[in-house]
């Protein structure tokens, strides 16, 4: 398990979600707050690609402290932070946030790891709300008689066709490239209605 003594340096992350918005703020407070160096997206908190996002979190070393100005400029959801977090936990890497409604999010302290635990426990209580909307959604379609999923590409006719092709000796990969459809496809269907 990973150590949470702090060895190394503070590093900073800020990011800002278009590019007329301006990230000195968040410059300030990391600079204020010791950080050696600091990243900076300019990307919607939604954005999966945050390219200095993955630089920071390569850059970390066990025994850093990774430092956000405000919680919600880390994660894109409650699960994608807790996600961040736990991996940097696992790697010795610390977490702090330093402003804002959540500052007492510090993995260096007791407190700060306890308080970390209960979000996590929340992001896993939204992680369970999901599962359940879905799997309830998914049964009231299924009572419906709808089905989720991609609309089968080989409807009956093309069926018929294939068969009355297979019938006369024509391989499989000539006739699925005829109907424009993976062998794997045909074979799985022939073999469905056979």
């Amino acid at each position: 398990m990973a150590t949470n003594t702090t060895t190394g340096q503070l590093i900073g992350y800020a990011r800002v979600s278009t590019d007329d918005q301006e990230a000195q703020l968040q410059r300030d407070a990391l600079m204020g707050a010791g950080c050696a160096r600091i990243f900076e997206d300019k990307a919607s908190g939604k954005n999966v690609d945050r390219p200095e996002l993955t630089a920071v979190l390569d850059y970390a070393r066990s025994g850093d402290v990774l430092c956000v100005w405000k919680l919600d400029r880390l994660g894109r959801s409650l699960i994608d932070l807790v996600s961040i977090v736990d991996g940097l936990r696992e790697r010795g890497i610390a977490f702090r946030v330093l402003d804002g409604a959540l500052s007492s999010v510090d993995t260096t302290s007791a407190d700060g790891r306890l308080f970390f635990q209960v979000i996590a426990a929340m992001a896993e209580f939204e992680r369970s709300l999901i599962k359940d909307r879905t799997r309830a959604g998914l049964d009231a379609a299924r009572a419906q008689g709808r089905t989720g999923g991609r609309p089968s590409v080989v409807n009956e006719d093309a069926l018929t066709v294939a068969r009355a092709r297979k019938a006369k000796g024509e391989s499989v990969s000539a006739i699925a490239k005829a109907l424009g459809v993976s062998r794997a496809t045909l074979y799985r269907h022939l073999g469905e209605s056979d």
